[in-house]
């Protein structure tokens, strides 16, 4: 593995500033659930007080021992951080009579036990507004760790959001929700053993907590940048930046701290352009001309910018200049990217070719810890040009386990690739030996010396892997060639998630289930009655088709879904509906063969192996 002998290791500013105004931590070893299991566990990388050793990228792991450190610190008066408490941070803003509670983290377990150790420490404020940032799991998820729907019903508690918020929370966890949970798993490598040959950290934050995921419908929406907002006493101006690091994000300021909260649009790392996992691809372009606009508003009145992840950044020149140099690193990212593709590169091409200016480089907080450089050019080139890079011959191509056995029948059959790419692996070109031994899997996927010899090649590329994500795919992949399919270890898409789901979306969620082939020849049309809400669906040429009611329209059935039984429908618990007040006037045979009809999606689908 190389060491980074050009990196800039003597440089100790981030630690002490991710040390800076620690105040207390949690005396427990792990935070556990009502059951006993833990869901978080405090002292799980304690191993990184050590030098790196030769499993880890020695970048990486100062990036993940700055990422361990945990407990309550205050960033300025009255703004306070619990960080190392789960994948995110959560901030606590204290006003007149009580705290405002900025990203609530994954998990209520989790949100519940930083809550409580800032009031060990800060006194027992109560919550009287939640800020979600942005529409990702882990800045929502622990809300009713910090308050409950009933204090928010009862207007004790203001939930704020940035516009839009509702739709991407709930359908990132609904369209794709099981195939980004399963590719989690790898991205975050949640199954793997904590220590310097497994999982050390996501360069983000560790990894995900393993506990409740809740939500609370916001209450206040933050519709235009600009926009004002006092909550408790404490001030606060708005600025939108949808479509940056998530659909529905905000940055706002503080006035009377000279605070700015940048969301997740500038952390120390690089950030995905498109996650591992799979997301849709966000736009460099407008995530830095966002950054560009924060500096304008509120350069001059800023002192310290801080994140929902990693450790604040003190002084209004170091501030700025972090700004700038994220906002500089997104934009060349974009036009650099465009700048190649129009002189015929592709994706792959770009990103072997593609470096940043020493000057960018040189910063630690643009090194590539959770995205890449590699793999966000191939999502800008992906944003503008989709997945084909225009030869024609890779227009039509075989998928992996046919392809696979026809390379194997030219290249002299599977031992004698295995005898090959045994010859790479000695030679240390891993990633070509990882190539040619995918093959061999994907045609034999029970070869035990094939299986033996990739899961050491993608253990060897692990271990030299800068970037925390990729090293948890490459480790994550040795570990299921080893010890079979370990399936998805957590999950997002809890109760309060699907009850928000609006009779639209429900209906969304049922046509992307359709076995088409099953109902290729019915015609089936059925009217819906959700409360005040009446849709029409047409299942016809394998299509679940959604329309709004026409009085006049002849249907099949009338299904009518009073309030809290959608939830039911949307777990697949038709007798609970039922049982709850759902009512099927007219022909329930043809509900039935459409029901009949939904494939239920597998969480535990192979990834390694076909």
């Amino acid at each position: 593995m190389a060491a980074h002998q050009d990196y800039p290791f003597d440089d100790t500013q981030d630690f002490a500033d991710a040390d800076r105004g620690l105040i207390a931590t949690l005396d427990v070893g792990a935070i556990t659930g009502a059951d006993g299991r833990p869901v978080w566990d405090l002292d799980a990388y304690a191993f990184l007080d050590a030098a790196a050793p030769d499993t880890v990228d020695p970048s990486l792991w100062r990036q993940s021992q700055l990422c361990a450190k945990h407990g309550l610190y205050e960033v300025t008066t009255a703004i306070y951080q619990i960080r190392g408490f789960d994948l995110s941070n959560m901030t606590i803003v204290e006003g007149d009579t009580g705290i405002i509670v900025i990203d609530p983290l994954i998990s209520t377990e989790t949100a519940a036990a930083a809550l409580e150790l800032y009031r060990r420490n800060r006194g027992d404020r109560q919550v009287v507004a939640v800020i979600y940032t942005h529409c990702h799991v882990d800045h929502f998820g622990g809300v009713k760790g910090v308050t409950t729907q009933e204090e928010v019903n009862a207007g004790k508690v203001q939930i704020i959001a940035p516009t839009g918020f509702m739709e991407p929370a709930i359908a990132e966890n609904l369209y794709a929700g099981t195939a980004m949970s399963r590719r989690a798993g790898y991205m975050y490598g949640a199954a793997l053993p904590k220590g310097p040959t497994g999982g050390i950290g996501a360069g983000l934050g560790q990894t995900t907590s393993m506990g409740t995921v809740t939500l609370i419908a916001p209450t206040v929406d933050i519709t235009e940048t600009g926009q004002e907002l006092t909550v408790d006493g404490v001030r606060m101006v708005f600025q939108l930046a949808p479509g940056s690091e998530a659909p529905a994000e905000m940055h706002f300021h503080f006035p009377d701290h000279r605070a700015l909260c940048i969301a997740e649009n500038a952390t120390h790392t690089l950030h995905n352009i498109v996650t591992l996992r799979g997301a849709v691809v966000r736009d460099p372009s407008a995530w830095a001309r966002y950054l560009g606009e924060a500096i304008d508003m509120f350069g001059e009145q800023t002192d310290v910018v801080f994140a929902s992840h990693h450790w604040p950044t003190w002084g209004r020149e170091r501030a700025m200049t972090f700004l700038q140099t994220q906002r500089e690193m997104h934009a060349y990212l974009h036009d650099q990217t465009l700048r190649m593709l129009n002189s015929g590169l592709t994706g792959i091409e770009i990103a072997e070719q593609f470096q940043l200016p020493p000057k960018l480089n040189a910063a630690w907080h643009t090194h590539g810890y959770y995205g890449s450089v590699s793999h966000n050019v191939k999502a800008v080139y992906q944003r503008y040009l989709g997945w084909f890079d225009g030869n024609p011959a890779r227009l039509w191509q075989h998928p992996p386990e046919a392809a696979a056995t026809r390379y194997l029948e030219f290249m002299g059959g599977a031992d004698a690739v295995v005898d090959k790419a045994r010859k790479s692996f000695t030679e240390g070109d891993y990633r070509w030996t990882a190539q040619v031994l995918d093959h061999v899997i994907f045609a034999q996927p029970d070869h035990a010396a094939a299986r033996e010899l990739q899961a050491d090649t993608l253990e060897k590329l692990g271990f030299a892997a800068e970037n925390g994500t990729w090293r948890n795919f490459y480790l994550s992949g040795a570990m299921e060639l080893r010890s079979g399919n370990f399936g998805t270890p957590t999950g997002t898409s809890g109760a309060d998630i699907i009850a928000q789901l609006t009779p639209d979306m429900f209906l969304d969620g049922l046509a992307i289930q359709i076995d088409a082939t099953q109902v290729w020849d019915l015609d089936i049309t059925v009217r819906w009655m959700f409360g005040d809400t009446r849709l029409l669906t047409r299942l016809h040429n394998g299509v679940l088709l959604r329309d709004k009611d026409r009085a006049d329209t002849v249907v099949a059935a009338t299904i009518t879904v009073p309030d809290g039984v959608l939830v039911h429908l949307a777990t697949g618990d038709i007798a609970a509906a039922m049982e709850a007040g759902l009512t099927i006037d007219g022909n329930a045979g043809a509900v039935t063969q459409i029901l009949g009809a939904l494939q239920a999606p597998d969480p535990d689908f192979n990834i390694v192996t076909p």
